[in-house]
């Protein structure tokens, strides 16, 4: 009930409202008595269609009250054959809602309230601003503390001299949300000029990816039973190249 703010007009009265769920609530009756309703509570029943109940203070103790939405006010307001509906409509959507999303809080004055009592509503709004912005800023800080591990995890893996084969690769890739094997890998690498698409280069690493630190190659002396001998040579992602290639697909 602490939540619940009053905003005071001349000619309109107080409108008593509330933040839920990041939007701004209007009790009904308020809203409905200020646009001439003789009955707010038909009212409400007729014109609108997200009326939520909210125990409010009121002079004769905590009641039951009728909450609507920003939607609902206005089809109040366009349901109203008071001249002045125009005239609630400006006050409210030029000056309560946009004070309301920009700083969290509307301090309102009708001219005879003293300067303590403006400066207590001030004080009370700025609060309401830092503990939303504290809010935001502890969330950040939860979202950076889950992310550190990965982040230092890449870093260590893009400096280190360990390779690994495609397969491995793929593992990794895997577990950061590519769905991926190594044959496939494999296609990517070759159509993305990675590696050698045809002939005795075929899935060797290119000149460019050489030349960017992407890959080593792993030669390996085969001796036939002919004897004669043939040199494999297998691509091998670097740390540079396995952070290289899980940032470029996981965002693909």
């Amino acid at each position: 009930m602490n939540d619940i703010q009053q905003f005071t007009n001349d000619e309109f009265g107080t409108i008593r409202t509330v933040e839920q769920d990041g939007k701004v609530m209007f009790c009904g009756k308020d809203v409905a008595t200020a646009l001439g309703y003789s009955n707010p509570r038909k009212a409400l029943i007729d014109h609108c269609k997200g009326v939520t109940k909210r125990d409010t203070p009121t002079s004769s103790g905590i009641q039951s009250m009728s909450f609507i939405t920003e939607g609902d006010l206005y089809r109040l307001i366009a349901s109203s054959k008071l001249p002045s509906a125009q005239r609630f409509e400006s006050w409210v959507f030029d000056e309560v809602l946009p004070s309301i999303r920009r700083q969290g809080a509307y301090v309102y004055s009708n001219g005879t309230e003293s300067d303590d009592v403006l400066m207590a509503r001030g004080l009370l709004a700025a609060q309401t601003i830092i503990d939303k912005k504290n809010a935001v800023i502890e969330g950040q800080q939860r979202e950076i503390a889950e992310l550190r591990p990965k982040a230092l995890f890449a870093d260590a893996v893009a400096a280190s001299d360990g390779t690994c084969l495609i397969g491995e690769l793929a593992k990794m890739m895997r577990q950061n949300g590519v769905q991926v094997g190594q044959n496939r890998l494999f296609e990517w690498l070759r159509r993305d000029g990675f590696l050698g698409k045809s002939g005795s280069n075929r899935n060797v690493p290119t000149q460019m990816a050489m030349e960017r630190g992407l890959f080593r190659i792993k030669e390996t002396a085969v001796t036939h039973s002919d004897g004669h001998v043939t040199v494999n040579r297998t691509p091998k992602a670097t740390g540079r190249g396995q952070r290289y290639f899980i940032d470029r697909y996981c965002k693909a």
